[in-house]
């Protein structure tokens, strides 16, 4: 099987690619730069064929899809800057990224009979309630551009593919790229007090996981919409910084621990409004994977171990 991936500079992309590797399924990725440009760790991606490619020129999407004839497609690549999305220069790049080119990417896939696989995103859903969404809900209402622009990117994916897997992920972290995790550590070690927001309530998820889930998914013909988050249950961002802390000072970091800092919990009208509006509700209903045959991703507390662990390398 050959599986074209895009976006491996990024945090999913770089995992996907190695957990291809790690199976002995060829991987070529692609990303905007001439050449590689994500985390130079040496690790399989790397090393992995690789093809520069602007997924918003169609002619060159043509051109690479029908040159590799891939299996499978699994689209990483997007814009994902929520807040700078919403500046009015900004925002028709961001819709020839996650629409234009998700549907180039989705027809040209389709043209040489590929899978096709689109990772999505909650915020598609306008945040209300306390209910978790199901994965085939369809009463989407983002709030926000990043948001709608996700949502034209599914729908261009839903018209142009007939074999399409749509997975929607919350809250992404992984070792290649910025994230809460990482942001919460570089605060805290100049801070000792910090405010997090307490009433936007979700699960996080760790691309190393979700990497295995999305290969396990396309080697599959169970088409269709789905929801994936490490397991664990639903949190706040507060839940979530405090257990950061609680596992990094148990790991050595005494900085880190209660003596030395104190995270104060905070609604999102208290904190200040950002430039994009955020959902309240980022609870997504995994019920699917289970009843379709697919292994839950582990809880999100072990993955954080694991990825703090994997950090101090």
């Amino acid at each position: 099987m050959k599986v074209l991936v895009t976006g491996v500079a990024g945090q999913l992309g770089h995992d996907v690619m190695n957990e291809l590797n790690k199976r002995g399924i060829e991987g070529i990725g692609s990303d905007l730069a001439e050449t590689y440009s994500g985390a130079a760790d040496g690790s399989a991606v790397t090393k992995m064929p690789y093809i520069s490619l602007d997924i918003t020129d169609e002619e060159a999407v043509e051109k690479a899809i029908t040159g590799i004839k891939p299996d499978a497609v699994i689209h990483c690549a997007a814009w994902t800057a929520v807040d700078l999305a919403e500046d009015e220069d900004k925002k028709d790049l961001v819709f020839r990224i996650n629409e234009e080119g998700t549907r180039n990417m989705a027809k040209y896939s389709e043209a040489v009979g590929a899978k096709f696989m689109y990772i999505s995103t909650d915020y598609v859903f306008d945040g209300q309630g306390e209910t978790p969404w199901e994965a085939d809900c369809k009463e989407f209402a983002p709030l926000n551009v990043y948001g709608e622009s996700k949502l034209r990117g599914e729908l261009a994916v839903s018209s142009n593919s007939s074999r399409f897997f749509i997975v929607r992920i919350a809250w992404v972290f992984g070792t290649n790229g910025k994230n809460f995790i990482k942001t919460m550590l570089n605060v805290g070690r100049t801070h000792d007090k910090l405010k997090v927001v307490c009433d936007q309530v979700g699960t996080p998820t760790y691309t190393y996981d979700l990497a295995r889930l999305l290969v396990d998914m396309i080697l599959t013909e169970e088409y269709g919409y789905y929801h994936a988050t490490n397991e664990g249950g639903y949190i706040s961002w507060y839940d979530f910084a405090k257990e950061i802390f609680r596992q990094a000072a148990l790991l050595g970091h005494e900085e880190f621990d209660e003596n030395h800092l104190s995270v104060e919990p905070v609604t999102t009208a208290e904190y200040g409004v950002s430039k994009a509006v955020r959902p309240f509700n980022s609870r997504l209903d995994k019920s699917k994977l289970e009843k379709c045959g697919f292994t839950p991703l582990p809880s999100w507390q072990d993955a954080l171990n694991r990825y703090l662990r994997e950090i101090e390398g």
